[in-house]
Order: structure tokens, then C-alpha cells, then sequence
């Protein structure tokens, strides 16, 4: 037995000071086999560290470039970045905000190269314990205080002296001390490790914005409840007058609804009847009055007009017999026989914004009063004079707004196209007994924001439709429809100012509006026309493009206030501003071919109707300039001042269509009408290659 303890005794020395110290402690299993596990662990990767520790000599390839040390030495930089060198840098796409294709500035840099789709699952995860119960995968869980239990109970407490037999103990004991680890560790509980799949720090949680169901609620319909007695019963002929009963209620109330309806209805009749009654009573008497007033009126017209003959008897008499016997002794010069003065009272302190002859009745020509002084604005006033009564207009209609120009229609001459200084048009019916227009444009119907300076009427469109076309300072030229009882509008061109650009807040850059002051179709060719702008330039525009111009003339340095075709030539056409200048134009041809100064601003320019080349301008100093090309080139054949007053400054003026006179306005309301001598009148002569038709 000496020999045997002895040997066990050497045994346990040989052994690690682990197998001692599992001696000692009893109560920790776990920790002992795992540490002899460590010490064979390292025993098996010591066996082959002398081979792998052995010198190896570098082999050197074939191909390998032979470098000095130089060139061994020698750094190159080589800087990476995170741009991918196959990304396209030139991706367009189209921008619907500014109508064009727009670079792309940021491009996709990222580049994968590997993806795998994995398909692990979590063990704690319910799929995960699903597919574990369909394999037959059963955990056995065995708690770990049990276990350290038991381990506490095998090993009984060994006194100081009996170190031999405790270790021979622990030696044949070792084997099951593992086991019993190994059980532990399989069946014990599972610890709680941080870095798994479900784990998330809490610095990278997101708040999850909470969802919110937006509903939209409607009123519900209108609703009567109805409700009836119906028992059920088994008989056939009982339910057959049960249904019956049911329907005739029904019924009953179909008809109670229908009888009140119908009295309803009665009352209205009487009402109306009696409110027809007494319209038919007043009619009677008002169309009595209205034919006594009418047929006195008539009367008073008659009588007024000749009161107003014989009053201005000698005024009648020039106008139609006086001759200048003075322009036989001077050849180039002529002179302005002054005849009737227009003026209504109620239009005293407005200007004369607006005239225009009467096409059918070259008697009559209407007179729009505005103010030009747009800080003084107050209303207008649409006056018909007739040279058969100089005291009072024909027609008088006074406007909320100050009239800035007006039309009358060539064929048609009742209709009156009228513009507004608020921006509105409107079309006046002289056969309509209200004094309100029969149409009239607003907000809704495309109204211009700025003043309207010049209407014109056009031929009917295709559909036998009225319509005028209208300019603005707003830049807009507008085609005007007259359709039953409203007016349709159609931007016919905007107008813009050649390469000045302005940039909105938001970064887009639109071009600059111009503002038109007037314009005037050709006389032979409908769709071409000119517009004169306050910047000074004049635009041959076309019906057809809307969004480019024909041609554009560098007129004037200040507003366009006129510009007119001439009525012959169909190259010609004549433009004035308030630069003191008049201006000749061939509309092939950029530059003027006359420049006239006048050493006033001059306020309008019109062409004559019988001469080619005999045009009249009026001018803020109050004279009128009567020029005749065929006679002199360079000097009008007449200047004469025709107002009283030295401040007067004259606004328009316009040639009867038929008779030797002219009408010009000023800015104190009042019209006058001259006479031209007959060297003002002079028709030009007749080549004799014309006369044979050559």
C-alpha cells in the first residue's frame, strides 16, 4: 500500500497545479476543465513550431525588372478616393420647371461588387423555433445551481492531512468532473450577449413619427323617414292585403305632394299675372310718352340745328365756299382757316385723349376725354359730335374711368371700341337706349393691368364674329372676340425688350416686358403690323407669330406716340415721339428715310387722305405742322399756332375722310376744326405713263 500511495502521490506532482487546486476548491468544476482544456490546447500547437519557424529564401520570378537603389528608393504618391472613375459625369434630364433638359450635378458614386442574401434566423427568433421543432431538435435545459449542488455533495470536505488520498480522489474523479462541465454547459441557462443580431445602441434609434389617417367627410343626403304597420302572416290572402294596405299609403302620399305642388303653382300664376297686368299698364303709357318725346326730339333736333346754321351762318359759309385767294401769290406755303370749336361743359377740365371720324357719316366723329396727368384721374366722357351742331354732342356717355383711345367701326358705324385707363375695353352701341357698353371686359375676361392706349377694329373672323384688337403698356396686344354677350380675348404677342433678362427670387430668369403705347395694321396685307413701344423702338409684328418679331427699328429715344401706314405706298409708314422728332420710314430699311424736328414733344402724326405725301403733326406747344413732300422735303408748308392760350399743349389730331378739314384736341377738353387752303390740299399730279395704263 506504501508503494501505491507513493506512486499516486508522484502521479499528482507530475500533474498540473490545476489538478491542486481543484483539490482544494471542490466547488468549481467548471473552471479546472477548462483550464486543463487550455493546457492541451497548447501542447498540440507546440508539436510543429520548428518546421514553420524555419528560414525560407524569397524566390525571384522570371519576368522581374532588375531597379537600381535609386529607383528602389523613389516614393510615388498615390491618393485614393471614394469617386467611382466609371460613374457618367454627363446625365441630363428634363427640368418641367424651366421647360429644358438640365445637367445632373450629383452622381451616384457607389459601386457594389459582391451580394449575397443570407438566410440566417436568430435563435431565439419563432422561426427559428419552428424549424428547430420540425427536425426533432429538443433543448434539454438542466439548471446550473443543481448542478454546482451536486458537485458540492460528491465531494466531501477532506481534512489538512489526507492531501494524498484528496488528490488520488481528484485524479479519478477528473473524468467525471468534466462530464458533468460539458452537461452544464449545454444544458444551463443561456447567457445574454450584447453584440447579437437584435441588439441596437440606443444613440442610433430613430423616432418613428406616429401614423395619422386624414379623412375627408361629406354632408350626408337629405333623408325622410317613412314608416308603415306591416305584420307578417301566414295566409297568402292576408299578406296580399297587407301589401296592399302598405301601397295605398303610399299612394296617398304621392298624391298629397302633387295636389300641394299644383296649388303651388296656381298662386305663382295668379301672381305673375297680376304683375303683367300692371307691366302691360305702364308700357302702354310709357310707349305713349316715349313716342311724344321721341317725335319731339326729333322735332328739337331739327329746330337746334337750324338755330345753329343761322347762328354760325359764316362759319357754314367758309366751310363750304371760302377759298384762300393769298395761296395763288405764294406756291409752297398754305394756311388754316379756323371753323367750329367743340365743347361740353361737363367735360371742361378733362383732356382730349382720343378722336376718330365716322366712316359712313363723315360728319360725326367721336371725342374720348381722359387726363393724361396720371396723378389728377377721375372719369371720362365718350362724346358724337356732328359739324351740324357744334353747341352739343349727338351722343354723350360718361365712364367711371378716364378714356384713353377709341375706334368706330367701318362698316357698322353704331359700334364704338373704347379703352379704359384701368385697363379695361369696352364696345358702345349707339342704337341701344342705355348709356352703360354692351360689352365690357374684366378680371375674369383677360382685362389689360395697365392703361389701354390704342384700339383698332379688324375685319369679322371666320365665324362672322366682330373683333378689335387693343394695346397696353403691360406689353400685351390682344385680339378681342365679340361673342353673343361677352367678349373673348387672345393674346395675339407680348411684347419684350430685346436681351434684358430679370431674375425672380426663386432664380428664374424671364425677359423684361415692353410696354406699347401703339399700333397700326397694313392697309393692303391683314396680318402685318407695327408697335410702337415706350422704349422708343417701333416692332413689325405679325397675326401669325406670336413670338418673335419681323423686324425692329431703333426709332426714337423716348415713347412712340403714334405710328401710322401710309395709305398709298404700302412701304411707308410715319412715326412721332415726345423726343421733338417725326420720323419717315421704308419698312425694308432699318434706318428713316426723313427726320423732321419740330422743337416741341409732339403728341400725334396722321396722314392725309387724298396725298400720298402730305402729313400733319401737332405739337405741345400748341401748333399744328402741315408738310407736303412733293413741294418741300425739308420745312412744313404751314405752322400755325391754334389755341388761346400759351400753355395749351394740343393732343391729337385727325383728317376728314371726305372734307378739306382737319380736327385737333388739347389737353383743356376743347376740339377744334380747320380748314386747309388749297395749297394744303393739292393732290399730286398724275404721270402720263399712269393715265395710258402702262
Amino acid at each position: 500500500m506504501p508503494a501505491q500511495q507513493k506512486a499516486a502521490t508522484v502521479k499528482s506532482k507530475q500533474g498540473s497545479n490545476s489538478q491542486t487546486q481543484s483539490t482544494k476548491a471542490p466547488a468549481k468544476p467548471v473552471k479546472a476543465t477548462s483550464k486543463r482544456k487550455d493546457d492541451d490546447d497548447a501542447t498540440e500547437l507546440g508539436d510543429g513550431t520548428d518546421d514553420w519557424l524555419q528560414g525560407k529564401t524569397p524566390v525571384k520570378p522570371p519576368d522581374q525588372l532588375d531597379l537600381t537603389e535609386a529607383e528602389l528608393k523613389e516614393e510615388f504618391t498615390r491618393i485614393l478616393t471614394a469617386n467611382n472613375p466609371h460613374a457618367p459625369q454627363n446625365i441630363v434630364r428634363y427640368s418641367f420647371k424651366e421647360r429644358s433638359y438640365k445637367p445632373i450635378s450629383s452622381v451616384d458614386q457607389l459601386a457594389v461588387h459582391f451580394v449575397l442574401e443570407g438566410n440566417l434566423l436568430h435563435q431565439d427568433s419563432d422561426e427559428a423555433r419552428r424549424q428547430r421543432v420540425k427536425q426533432g431538435m429538443v433543448e434539454e435545459k438542466a439548471p446550473v445551481e443543481s448542478a454546482l449542488l451536486e458537485a458540492d455533495e460528491e465531494t466531501p470536505d477532506t481534512p489538512t492531512g489526507g492531501e494524498e488520498t484528496a488528490e488520488a480522489e481528484t485524479e479519478d474523479g477528473g473524468a467525471e468532473d468534466r462530464a458533468e462541465s460539458v452537461e452544464i454547459k449545454g444544458g444551463g441557462r443561456e447567457r445574454k450577449i450584447t453584440n447579437q443580431f437584435n441588439f441596437s445602441e440606443r444613440a442610433s434609434q430613430t423616432l418613428n413619427n406616429p401614423l395619422r389617417n386624414r379623412e375627408c367627410q361629406t354632408e350626408p343626403p337629405p333623408r325622410s323617414n317613412f314608416s308603415a304597420a306591416a305584420i307578417s302572416h301566414t295566409r297568402k290572402e292576408e299578406e296580399i292585403k297587407e301589401m296592399m294596405y302598405l301601397q295605398w299609403e303610399i299612394y296617398d302620399a304621392y298624391v298629397e305632394e302633387l295636389q300641394k305642388q299644383e296649388k303651388s303653382k296656381e298662386k305663382q300664376k295668379a301672381l305673375l299675372s297680376k304683375k303683367e297686368e300692371d307691366r302691360g299698364k305702364k308700357a302702354v303709357l310709357t310707349e305713349t310718352q316715349s313716342d311724344d318725346i321721341t317725335k319731339v326730339t326729333r322735332v328739337a333736333k331739327i329746330i337746334e340745328r337750324m338755330v345753329n346754321q343761322n347762328t354760325f351762318d359764316d362759319i357754314a359759309q367758309d366751310f363750304k365756299y371760302f377759298e384762300d385767294a393769298s395761296d395763288e401769290f405764294r406756291e409752297q406755303e398754305g394756311t388754316l382757316l379756323p371753323l367750329w370749336k367743340f365743347q361740353y361743359d361737363k367735360a371742361k377740365r378733362l383732356a382730349v385723349t382720343a378722336l376718330c371720324w365716322n366712316q359712313k357719316y363723315k360728319d360725326i366723329f367721336a371725342v374720348g376725354h381722359g387726363s393724361y396727368d396720371f396723378t389728377k384721374q377721375s372719369h371720362g366722357m365718350l362724346l358724337l359730335y356732328s359739324l351740324k351742331n357744334s353747341t352739343f354732342p349727338e351722343y354723350a356717355f360718361a365712364t367711371a374711368s378716364g378714356i384713353m383711345c377709341l375706334d368706330i367701326h367701318g362698316s357698322l358705324s353704331h359700334l364704338v371700341a373704347v379703352g379704359f385707363y384701368d385697363g379695361c375695353v369696352a364696345v358702345y352701341n349707339l342704337t341701344e337706349e342705355t348709356t352703360n357698353p354692351v360689352y365690357k371686359s374684366s378680371a375674369k375676361s383677360g382685362k389689360h393691368t395697365d392703361p389701354v392706349w390704342q384700339v383698332k377694329w379688324q375685319k369679322d373672323d371666320m365665324d362672322n364674329n366682330h373683333n378689335f384688337y387693343s394695346i397696353s403698356s403691360d406689353g400685351r396686344v390682344v385680339s378681342w372676340t365679340l361673342v353673343k354677350n361677352e367678349l373673348v380675348f387672345t393674346d395675339v404677342i407680348k411684347l419684350s425688350i430685346e436681351g434684358a433678362v430679370t431674375e425672380e427670387p426663386e432664380g428664374l430668369q424671364l425677359p423684361t416686358m415692353a410696354c406699347g403705347t401703339s399700333f397700326d395694321f397694313h392697309k393692303q396685307t391683314e396680318y402685318l403690323f407695327l408697335v410702337g413701344t415706350e422704349e422708343g423702338k417701333i416692332h413689325k409684328c405679325s397675326k401669325s407669330y406670336s413670338s418673335q418679331f419681323l423686324e425692329t427699328y431703333n426709332a426714337h429715344n423716348m415713347a412712340v406716340d403714334s405710328v401710322r401706314w401710309n395709305h398709298f405706298h404700302p412701304k411707308v409708314f410715319i412715326s412721332c415721339s415726345s423726343d421733338w422728332t417725326v420720323k419717315i420710314w421704308d419698312h425694308t430699311i432699318n434706318t428713316p428715310m426723313f427726320t423732321f424736328d419740330l422743337n416741341s414733344a409732339v403728341g400725334d402724326v396722321a396722314w392725309s387722305p387724298y396725298s400720298s405725301t402730305v402729313f400733319a403733326a401737332v405739337t405741345a406747344d400748341g401748333k399744328v405742322h402741315v408738310f407736303d413732300l412733293s413741294i418741300n422735303k425739308y420745312e412744313p408748308i404751314c405752322q400755325q399756332p391754334v389755341v388761346a392760350k400759351k400753355k395749351t399743349k394740343l393732343t391729337h389730331i385727325e383728317f376728314n375722310p371726305v372734307y378739306p378739314i382737319i380736327i385737333v384736341g388739347d389737353d383743356r377738353g376743347y376740339v377744334t376744326s380747320l380748314k386747309l387752303s388749297p395749297n394744303l390740299r393739292k393732290k399730286p399730279k398724275v404721270k402720263e405713263n399712269q393715265d395710258r395704263g402702262e
